[in-house]
């Protein structure tokens, strides 16, 4: 008993314990470099492409698509001729792709995309929160244009640097 704690095994451990935290550290690592980089190759366009299965790219393009619906619903709430009600309508078109909708993502999709779109898509979602906001408030019609336009200039510079794959 007294070799385990004072005597012959005490270098055993000690090397267990080096080779646990190498392990940890390696775990670290390589989770930190999945969740910056996320799965992705080089695209044959020039763009980063992300790699999803089937099911995960169809569910983020569907989003991406509402988000589309959402900016037409801010537009032609801004065309309009009936303050009140185009205000409701730009209001509901921007909430429902606000921060609402990124609530209930998959953690394991999320692990998949790199940090940038994830900042980019999360801002979008917040912006558009605020948008919603901004037209309860009354901001005037080129406020609001302004702020979709910040929007959609994220938009652009999201798909002009990634597209997506899909898994093999």
């Amino acid at each position: 008993r007294s070799g385990w704690r004072h005597g012959k095994r005490a270098p055993m451990r000690s090397t267990f314990c080096r080779i646990m935290l190498g392990l940890w550290v390696v775990t670290i690592v390589a989770g930190g470099w999945f969740f910056v980089r996320g799965w992705t190759v080089p695209g044959t366009d020039g763009r980063t492409q992300i790699v999803l299965a089937p099911a995960e790219r169809d569910m983020i393009l569907g989003e991406m698509r509402m988000l589309l619906k959402a900016v037409h619903g801010v537009v032609t709430g801004l065309a309009g001729h009936d303050q009140s009600a185009d205000r409701a309508q730009i209001e509901q078109a921007a909430r429902s792709v606000g921060m609402g909708m990124a609530v209930d993502v998959n953690p394991a999709l999320m692990a998949k995309l790199p940090l940038s779109f994830k900042q980019m898509g999360m801002s979008i979602h917040r912006d558009m929160d605020a948008l919603a906001d901004a037209a309860v408030q009354k901001e005037t019609p080129q406020q609001i244009l302004q702020r979709l336009s910040s929007m959609t200039a994220r938009c652009t510079t999201c798909h002009d640097m990634y597209r997506f794959g899909v898994e093999k």
